[in-house]
């Protein structure tokens, strides 16, 4: 039987890929530790020079999960590593698929024993940018994250200590958790550090519309994108709340979806009554390609999401905050052509270079 470790990539392989990884930006990249041996080599997710030139969105790391090279490696092994689960059935990447900018097409996703969640999974992209994980705000950190699904009963229901033991057991991964962290030894430490280095590389920033925005191609957009985008930005109110160039915000907020909330949020987590009805306001970058919408995704199209926001917003909601004071002062008149229009431009924001980036494919 074929061991999880029996695989023909190396660290250094990975780490060539990876230079290709996201957007391009006009400095040199360090050389790859594994090619001359002196240790892990310290990575910077690499993004466009009109964003790395912004102070506002300059890419953080925590003081104790540097991302190196040979971390990211390792990390993008794990995250398709389905020994994470109990029966070796189910990975990240089983629920957060490239082709869906690593957000899941099901309304919920599905555990190894058929359990089925209760909201929808969110996009992992540009999360070097967040404050906060989950829908309703729990984590603090790409790491806390990354602790969870694991150990959910509805997710990969397995412990730390049964995953820790397969992979030590294994052919490859003690020699990469070696190169990776300067020292033998693997722990769900480890494990969730590996997989953040990762996730962070997953930046999008190569769309057509930032073709246009931020590279001056006038050509990028059609006239009904271009109106799509003024609408955005001015009486559709959407950049209120979802603000450039990441199309969110660092909040947790209420749109209106309901009157009655049957999930709390952020309410649910801190107890707090002002904060029920509360989500985390999700990027709208590659929003085309992750259906379903909505923390409940709720919403399967685009078309049926701006028809919410022009028609069906509960002004009365609780905790609704001066976000939505459009809304509520019945500011927000959309005419089925500007719906379309607003359509055409959001479909500009996917980046099919990010989509198809060989450095974010299953290396296993």
């Amino acid at each position: 039987m074929e061991t999880i470790g029996q695989r023909n990539l190396t660290v250094l392989l990975i780490g060539g890929l990876l230079l290709c990884v996201g957007c391009r930006k006009d400095t040199n990249e360090p050389t790859p530790a594994s090619e001359h041996g002196a240790g892990p080599t310290p990575y910077h997710v690499q993004v466009p020079s009109w964003l790395a030139d912004s102070t506002n969105h300059a890419v953080t790391y925590p003081a104790d999960n540097p991302s190196t090279y040979e971390g990211v490696a390792l990390g993008r092994m794990l995250f398709y590593e389905k020994a994470l689960s109990d029966d070796f059935s189910l990975s990240c990447g089983s629920c957060h698929k490239q082709e869906n900018a690593f957000d899941d097409i099901r309304q919920f996703s599905i555990g190894t024993d058929g359990s089925v969640g209760t909201r929808q999974a969110m996009s992992i992209v540009n999360l070097n940018w967040d404050q906060f994980f989950f829908w309703d705000a729990r984590s603090r950190s790409m790491e806390d994250q990354a602790f969870g699904p694991v150990v959910n009963p509805i997710e990969m229901r397995n412990t730390w200590p049964i995953v820790v033991q397969r992979l030590q057991g294994d052919a490859d991964y003690p020699g990469l958790f070696e190169a990776a962290f300067g020292s033998p030894g693997i722990d769900s430490v480890r494990v969730v550090q590996a997989i953040s280095q990762f996730e962070r590389t997953l930046v999008s920033f190569n769309s057509r519309f930032d073709r246009f925005r931020y590279l001056g191609d006038v050509t990028a957009l059609t006239e009904s994108e271009q109106n799509g985008y003024s609408l955005f930005t001015r009486s559709a109110h959407c950049a209120d709340c979802h603000i450039e160039p990441l199309f969110a915000n660092h909040s947790a907020l209420n749109n209106g979806l309901d009157l009655t909330f049957t999930d709390l949020g952020v309410g649910a987590v801190d107890l707090d009554p002002q904060h029920d009805g509360l989500f985390k306001v999700p990027s709208l970058r590659n929003i085309e390609v992750t259906s379903p919408y909505m923390h409940d995704g709720r919403f399967t199209t685009l078309e049926q999401v701006v028809d919410f926001y022009a028609d069906d917003v509960h002004t009365d909601s609780p905790n609704m905050g001066i976000h939505m004071t459009p809304w509520i002062n019945g500011l927000i008149s959309l005419e089925p052509e500007d719906r379309a229009d607003l359509v055409a431009f959001l479909r500009t924001l996917t980046d099919q270079e990010f989509l198809t980036n060989p450095a974010f494919t299953d290396p296993h």
